[in-house]
């Protein structure tokens, strides 16, 4: 039985190998990227999404696939007000020292970056960029999460969100999401004016305090919640649409863009936007127990940004998903810096290479157990290991007898 097993492996080997290692190299029609769509019965289904989405790729492009870009670090976990820390110049030698290559810069903090002066002026933009030369460092991207999770706001969050805004609009909540959306349309000029192809950000809740059905959710609340999210949405992303910029939306609890099925939601309500795209962190996936390598093959074609962040998962007989309202060092789900924790990094990095993922591999720190200091510096050379150097050509490029259509035609018994 064995024999006779091997031997079945072997011949399909073989057929595999002539179906497809001497095909000529053709077009693939009716491919990705497309979006998917979910129906009601939560099933999903392909669909262009806009009209000058790509309809085919070919064999030759699937060969020609990009290597990651990294490392690099995002700079929100460890900005402070001590040296080296609370200045970009000295902050970007600390990251260069440590070996990144690349860092995204958080919006927010003026001690880093003035959003303001970066959406007016492209020589302040330049001065910006000339500090990280100087360093060896490229800028990734720019980072609005504080100001996004601002721009749709539940009253339940009202008071803890506040403190994301500036004085002058806190208790104000019409005015702080005034604030909030010039402040991500600051965001995409200032990202043309530094030449960035892609910026990230948080999509806010409005549905989320009602995540867990119970009491029973009224009829038509979550449709009204994300209708109202994406009607605000859509003029960003417009706006950065006319700026060149993909918008990444990190895929988080606590917005209501969570998981795929929020993300497909909040996708058709605004028409299959072509900027509006993901920011992929596996960690969260891992503490709600998604498949998070399943999601890449799922949504690859919107995915343009990822954070390198790691997580664990260990339930018990006392905890689970939610967490027994526990503070992240007795949670059953908590961060860890990477390769500390559950994720696995070599898949993920295959898969994002298989796919062509155009962007860069950003550390995001945070670990309840190790320290700032040594996750920083563990993170550039885990990065760079992890990273994959693209194939340019298949691997039995060695044994290709060329394209012959009259040959293909005899093999196949067509002539």
């Amino acid at each position: 039985m064995l024999i006779a097993v091997e031997w079945r492996f072997a011949i399909a080997r073989v057929v595999q190998f002539l179906l497809f290692g001497l095909l000529p190299r053709r077009q693939l029609s009716n491919t990705l990227p497309q979006e998917l769509r979910a129906d009601n019965d939560g099933s999903l289904h392909a669909r262009a999404a806009h009209p000058d989405a790509r309809k085919s790729i070919t064999i030759d492009e699937i060969d020609d696939m990009k290597t990651i870009k990294g490392p690099a670090i995002f700079l929100a976990q460890f900005a402070g007000d001590a040296a080296p820390f609370n200045r970009l110049e000295s902050i970007s030698g600390w990251a260069a020292g440590l070996g990144y290559k690349g860092v995204q810069i958080p919006a927010w903090d003026g001690r880093l970056f003035d959003l303001k002066s970066a959406a007016q002026s492209k020589s302040y933009c330049d001065d910006v960029l000339g500090v990280l030369a100087r360093h060896g460092l490229a800028l990734t991207e720019l980072s609005t999460h504080l100001q996004g999770q601002l721009v749709a706001v539940h009253p339940a969050y009202d008071l803890m969100f506040d403190g994301f805004a500036p004085p002058q609009v806190r208790g104000n909540p019409q005015a702080r999401q005034l604030w909030a959306v010039e402040q991500l349309l600051q965001a995409a000029k200032a990202s043309a004016n530094l030449g960035l192809k892609a910026h990230a950000t948080f999509s806010g809740a409005f549905a989320w305090p009602y995540v867990y059905p119970w009491p029973q959710r009224p009829a038509g609340l979550i449709d009204t919640a994300f209708d109202e999210l994406a009607l605000r949405w859509r003029p960003i992303l417009d706006a950065f649409d006319e700026a060149g910029v993909d918008l990444c939306f990190e895929i988080h609890p606590g917005e209501d863009l969570h998981d795929g099925i929020t993300f497909e939601m909040f996708l058709e309500r605004v028409g299959g936007h072509r900027r509006c795209n993901v920011l992929f962190d596996p960690s969260h996936f891992v503490l709600q127990q998604l498949d998070y390598v399943e999601f890449i093959d799922l949504y690859h074609s919107r995915i343009k940004m990822f954070h390198v962040k790691d997580a664990e998962f260990r339930p018990s007989g006392r905890q689970g998903v939610y967490g027994g309202f526990q503070s992240w060092i007795k949670r059953a789900g908590r961060f860890r810096s990477p390769g500390d924790g559950q994720v696995d990094f070599s898949n993920v990095f295959s898969k994002l290479t298989q796919y062509d993922f155009p962007g860069w591999a950003v550390l995001e720190w945070e670990c309840c157990v190790k320290s700032s200091e040594q996750g920083a510096a563990e993170g550039a050379p885990f990065i760079a290991r992890h990273i994959i150097q693209a194939s340019s050509g298949s691997f039995d490029d060695f044994a290709g007898s060329g394209a012959d259509a009259r040959a293909n035609r005899r093999m196949l018994g067509i002539d």
